[in-house]
Formats: structure tokens, sequence, C-alpha cells
């Protein structure tokens, strides 16, 4: 999902930039945002690839008969109260051994999975692709919303789980879900499908690794279904991401300068978590130590982002690309050359390592280690 654990690079405690970051429940500091950044005539460009789109890309979004849905996963409630009880029982048998710092990244996640309408509305407003009616029959459109109905799964079925464990504060998770779909998102894409498939394809390849990461860390614990629970939404993170892959790889064959920058663009101002306005009503950096403790407990660290990176640049190709301008080749050098400059920060943040300690309202003020 375009939840995923993208990181800042400045470390666990800089991560949400001071002018992004919500001082008050009422209130959020904005910096400037700069929108509908891409020449109109471009828009030309994504019309003609509707064909294509329609080929390559809603072939991955699997039809609803094939798909797992959150009720596979659950507790049957169809079954006699009694049977549904033991059911109820035995999954929170299995959630006693998870540790309080995974409880809270596991949290975390479901939170982000939940403002999913925020990013939904996001991709919609990407100029040339975008869902303009509700129910547009473009290629781009139907995309955008079969991959919103495939996501929406993730939420609910994390959001159920963890109710029916009974190791969470339900009404702190809830009330900050409704803060974070208030407060919105700015992952600074302006709009710009380019760098918008750029963020999607980063972000999806991140959600992928992480979910992975919460599924071994299950399975070490002895919840051997939240192991396949997390397992399961990792494989749909990966066939998102091959499908926005696949966009930014023909955006790349036909107008590559351009796609280029956007990367160039995007890798300057950093990978930015979609849910980077996190907020419960009492702590002001939830989202910052939220992430300090996934890098702890090793979901998403600096070494993944680094690592997807250089994923991303392989598959593009991106050091083999010629016909560039002279713009579009200093942008190629940028963002070739980076992924060695951020493990030497993520080194950097290894040494001043410390033992931080912080009380998470959702799992009922208890004292975890950052």
């Amino acid at each position: 999902m375009l939840m995923a654990m993208c990181t800042q690079l400045a470390g666990p405690h800089t991560l949400t930039p001071p002018q992004c970051r919500i001082k008050t429940p009422s209130k959020t500091v904005q910096k400037v945002q700069k929108t509908h950044s891409m020449a109109p005539e471009k828009k030309e460009i994504f019309k003609s690839l509707e064909s294509w789109v329609s080929q390559n890309v809603l072939p991955l979004a699997k039809p609803v008969e094939e798909c797992w849905q959150p009720h596979d996963l659950l507790p049957d409630s169809s079954l006699p109260s009694d049977e549904f009880i033991d059911q109820v029982k035995a999954l929170r048998d299995r959630t006693v051994e998870l540790p309080d710092d995974y409880l809270v990244v596991l949290v975390g996640d479901m939170i982000t999975e939940e403002a999913l309408r925020t990013y939904q509305t996001w991709i919609n407003k990407l100029d040339g692709v975008g869902d303009e009616s509700g129910s547009s029959l473009t290629p781009w459109a139907i995309w955008s919303r079969s991959w919103t109905a495939a996501e929406n799964r993730h939420g609910d079925l994390l959001k159920t789980y963890l109710y029916l464990s009974g190791r969470v504060d339900m009404h702190m998770i809830e009330k900050t879900i409704h803060y974070l779909i208030g407060a919105g998102q700015d992952v600074g894409t302006e709009n710009n499908p380019y760098m918008g498939f750029v963020y999607t394809s980063f972000q999806e390849r991140a959600t992928f690794v992480s979910h992975g990461n919460m599924a071994r860390l299950a399975k070490k614990s002895g919840d051997f279904v939240l192991a396949r629970i997390c397992g399961t939404i990792a494989a749909d993170e990966k066939r998102h991401e091959n499908a926005y892959v696949k966009i930014v790889e023909k955006l790349l064959e036909v107008d590559p300068t351009e796609t280029m920058i956007a990367i160039s663009n995007m890798m300057r101002r950093k990978i930015t978590m979609p849910a980077h306005l996190m907020h419960d009503g009492q702590d002001p950096h939830l989202f910052d130590n939220f992430f300090a403790m996934a890098q702890r407990i090793g979901v998403y660290t600096t070494n993944d982002y680094a690592d997807i990176l250089e994923f991303l640049i392989g598959r593009w190709k991106l050091e083999k690309i010629e016909s560039l301008t002279s713009v579009g080749q200093h942008a190629q050098e940028f963002v070739c050359g980076l992924a060695p400059r951020i493990r030497r920060l993520q080194e950097r943040v290894d040494e001043r390592a410390n033992k931080m300690s912080h009380k998470f309202t959702w799992i009922f003020n208890k004292e975890v280690s950052l």
C-alpha cells in the first residue's frame, strides 16, 4: 500500500519535516504546496497510453472472485456462537506472545492502510490519469478504483484482527485514524503523474518489504495466522508494485528526460510515508516515534530504502538510458549515485542509536524502547 514504511533519511527522530508536522489536534502547519507543475501538453502522452494500460496494467488487477476477503482469514462469525468464541480465544492465545514493540508497528501499519480514502483522492488529482467522474471508464480510472478496492481489504483485515486480540486500545487507534484522514497528506508530487507513479513504485515496494518483515516476526513469535495475514497483504503489494513499476518503465520509453527528472525530483525530496501527519491527539511526534520503532525492530530501515532504490535503478535500467537532455543526464547521475550515500547515512544513524523509550497510547500507554 501507499502505506508502507517509506523513510525520510535524516534519522528516526527527524522523519517528519517541521513544516508538515501537526502541532496540535486542531492546527496543522503546512509548507507552501506546489500544484499542477506538469506542462498541459504532457497530458496527451497519458491519453496515448490508455490502450497500453488496458493491455499491460489492468490484467494485474485480479478479478473479485479470485481475491481473498478479510473474513477468509478471521474467526468465522457465521459459526454457532460457541465455535466462534473458541476461534476468537485461539486468536487471543496466539497474540499473547506478540511483543509490545511489534504491536506498535502493526497498529501503525494498519492505521496507514485505513487512510486509503486519502490516497485515492490523491491519485485522482494526478493530471491526465484521474477518475474525473467517479466512475470513468478510462483505463487509468479503472485501475485506480481496482487498486483502491484491493487495498481496502488490508486495513479491514488488520483492524479486525487487532480488535479481536484485546492487546490494543481501539479507542485511541480509532482517534488516530480519524485525525489522519482529517489531516490528509502532502507527498510532494504536485499533481504530476510522472512523480506520482515514481512515488507509488517506491511506496508499494516498501510496503511489500515491510509487510513481509512483519510476517517473519509474527512467525518468530508463534502467531502463524498473523504471519499468513501479513504475507498475504505483502503479495498484494508486490503485484501493485509491478503495475506501477511497469508504468514508469513505459514512461521512460516514451518520454525519458521528463521521467528521469521526475525520479530525481522525488529522490531529492525523499519518499515521504503517506501517514506522515499521523496524530493521536496527545503525541505531537507520533509518526517519528512509530517509525523509530519500525526501524529498531527491523521492519523497515534506511538500508531497505537504499535496497529499493537500487532495485528500481536496475529494473528501470536507469544507468543505460540514453537520448537524455543535459538536464536529464544530470538527474540520471544524481539518482544512480544516491544509494551509497544513503547507506553511509545508515551507518551514522546506527552509531548514534540510543535506548530512548516512549509510551504509546495504542497499547494502553505502555512504555517501549525506541
